[in-house]
């Protein structure tokens, strides 16, 4: 049985694909700095930074998901140089140093896909999202560039979500009054959950897809293509 290798599955929408593959019986391959909290004998995990640690050798990886990212939401005056090149780091070159690391084992199976993770930001210009939205532009350039390189062995794409209930948001949706604010600006007036967001990779990693690649996925309740 081929495997679906999770980068950064310790928590948020990562550790939902993990829960919703094994769920299917699938294995996996978790690789983040902290552990998924899974035990399972379908599971096994690499605690380490993708960024700047080795990878370690994984075989009968057929899919790729990349969830690390980042929010920094700053005035344009008050992002520094670094912010930039930490956002970059971890969105586009983190996904760079997995894909070249596993791209010729996923070549050698049946329906070999990797998904990679933008953001609303990039298709809708929001105040103070500068820093993320030039890295995750870079990702869905990637996203698109790989696809038409990789064709017809792996398939490529990208989910682009609005913002998303998961740990890493819970700085910006601290309380009810805000959250009930943020749904409101969505055609739809409600905020994404991470397993709305994984049942869409789940999607794009199986058969079901098979014939969807380079793709912008805007699973965003609306906000980057309506206006009501």
């Amino acid at each position: 049985m081929s495997r679906v290798l999770v980068i950064g599955g310790s928590r948020g929408i990562g550790n939902n694909v993990i829960k919703e593959q094994l769920a299917n019986g699938d294995e996996c391959v978790n690789i983040s700095r902290n552990s998924s909290g899974i035990s399972d004998n379908l599971l096994q995990e690499f605690n380490l930074d993708v960024t700047k640690d080795d990878l370690p050798d994984v075989d009968n990886i057929r899919s790729i998901v990349y969830c690390p990212g980042s929010i920094i939401l700053k005035p344009f005056g008050q992002i520094t140089e670094d912010d930039y090149k930490n956002d970059f780091e971890i969105n586009v070159l983190g996904a760079v140093r997995c894909i070249k690391k596993y791209i010729n084992e996923i070549k050698t199976h049946e329906n070999a896909s990797i998904v990679l993770f933008s953001t609303v930001a990039v298709n809708q210009g929001m105040p103070f999202h500068s820093s993320v939205s030039v890295s995750k532009a870079g990702v869905e350039g990637l996203s698109k560039t790989l696809a038409a390189e990789f064709a017809p062995k792996v398939r490529v794409n990208c989910v682009a979500p609005t913002l998303t209930k998961t740990d890493l948001a819970s700085r910006i949706l601290r309380n009810e009054r805000i959250e009930e604010n943020i749904a409101n600006k969505h055609p739809l007036k409600r905020i994404c959950e991470a397993q709305d967001i994984s049942s869409m990779v789940t999607f794009l990693i199986s058969e079901k897809s098979k014939n969807i690649t380079g793709q912008i996925l805007r699973v965003d309740a609306g906000m980057s293509t309506l206006k009501i």
